[in-house]
């Protein structure tokens, strides 16, 4: 579970923005009929789901991205030789590429809470942190600075929960971040941080840490059928089967770091559907079925076992090749589970209802004149009341996270006849 996340100095983002999961004391009549949209650890409120609004170029994406990137950096920087350059750029303008990037993360893994960071210049770990809450109180588990002198003793400071500490630290440069090369050298409350990571944080339908399809499939067929039934898909049956890889190799696009289903399936499984008109005749999933289905069919196996094994969903851009009513079906899918937590950006604003979703689910993303991107909620908005067409006042710039369009006929004449 995720309570909060806080980013700096990645991509478009300047100053720190935070996406707060932890869900405000809203007493409205729709927020409590919306019960369904928040969970609980302890005594807070956690939202399930959220979901990011703005206009293209805002930051959107990039927020996303930064969010992998840092959890990529735990997952594999225990691999970094010397001469790597981290896969990310800092904002553009002003000095900010002489100023570390910064990430935080406060979140729970079996039932104890965690807060983690670090700060990185282009090519080396900068600061990194970690503290955790096992009896309520906030205990230290290790912090690090590299800049507090040259040997690992001055840089490094520890508490009493990890053993032979050090021995982690001499093994660590300044392009690994210690908790990565915890796990790898067995710590053991490091082994959780990086399975929770691994496990539990999902960063996409595809590739990086999701499950294998055809593990999923193996476990969530009959469910899925019925997902998608109840997705008014006329599928009756799927089979898949290994066939021979042809040696084939996958890259991710290192900007989103995602990949497509052709590229997951092509070359390794054999999917066919099977479809109530005739259900002895098979269709190849990628070259048979629509964009559509064949997204829904990667969509539903994971959503299945995110919201069974309460995990974390981040995706960029919820509705691409869905229709309306199979996102709203996603969001139910995440009302009904029980601690699953979903972030996502969309363009969509059917979902700007305040009768769907509570004030603290609804993120903007805007522009500043710095060309910075800014995050803020519309619980922030105090004066919008529940009444109000929330989708009639984003539309028309309330929030600002639109973009301003001056599209008058003059203006388009002056494009297409160069006048």
């Amino acid at each position: 579970m995720i309570l909060e996340i806080r980013l700096s100095n990645f991509f478009s983002i300047k100053e720190e923005i935070v996406l707060d999961l932890r869900a405000a004391n809203i007493k409205s009549k729709n927020a409590k009929a919306l019960k369904n949209n928040i969970t609980k650890f302890e005594k807070t409120s956690v939202l399930k789901t959220v979901a990011l609004y703005g206009a293209n170029a805002s930051g959107k994406s990039n927020i996303i991205k930064a969010i992998r990137f840092c959890s990529m950096m735990v997952l594999n920087s225990h691999n970094h030789n010397e001469n790597i350059t981290f896969n990310f750029k800092k904002f553009k303008f002003g000095n900010s590429s002489k100023k570390p990037s910064n990430y935080f993360i406060r979140f729970v893994n079996n039932e104890i809470e965690y807060e983690y960071s670090f700060s990185l210049m282009q090519n080396s770990v900068v600061t990194e942190s970690l503290f955790y809450y096992p009896k309520g109180r906030i205990t230290k588990i290790f912090t690090r600075d590299e800049r507090l002198g040259k040997t690992k003793k001055e840089k490094y400071s520890f508490g009493s929960v990890l053993k032979r500490p050090l021995d982690v630290a001499d093994n660590t440069s300044n392009k690994t971040l210690y908790i990565s090369r915890a796990s790898q050298m067995d710590r053991e409350i490091a082994k959780d941080i990086f399975n929770y990571f691994n496990n539990t944080f999902i960063l996409g339908y595809l590739g990086h840490n999701a499950p294998q399809i055809e593990n999923l499939f193996n476990v969530y067929k009959q469910q899925l059928l019925e997902a998608l039934r109840i997705a008014d898909s006329d599928i009756v049956d799927i089979k898949i089967r290994k066939v021979k890889q042809q040696g084939k190799n996958f890259n991710a696009n290192l900007q989103d770091l995602t990949l497509s289903v052709e590229d997951v399936i092509q070359d390794a499984l054999q999917i066919k559907t099977y479809h109530k008109a005739d259900p002895s005749v098979g269709f190849d999933l990628i070259t048979e079925e629509s964009e559509g289905t064949k997204k829904l069919f990667v969509i539903m196996l994971n959503i299945l076992d995110i919201v069974s094994n309460n995990k974390i969903l981040l995706i960029d851009e919820i509705g691409e090749s869905l229709h309306t009513d199979i996102i709203e079906y996603i969001f139910n899918l995440f009302r009904a589970g029980k601690r699953a937590q979903l972030i996502c950006t969309t363009h969509n604003t059917r979902f700007l209802n305040l009768t769907k979703f509570r004030k603290d689910q609804i993120f903007f993303v805007n522009k500043n004149e710095d060309a910075s991107t800014d995050l803020y909620s519309l619980y922030d908005y105090s004066d919008f009341r529940d009444t109000m067409d929330l989708e009639k006042a984003y539309l028309q710039g309330r929030f600002d996270a639109v973009p301003f369009v001056n599209d008058s006929i003059e203006n388009l004449k002056s494009i297409l006849h160069n006048e």
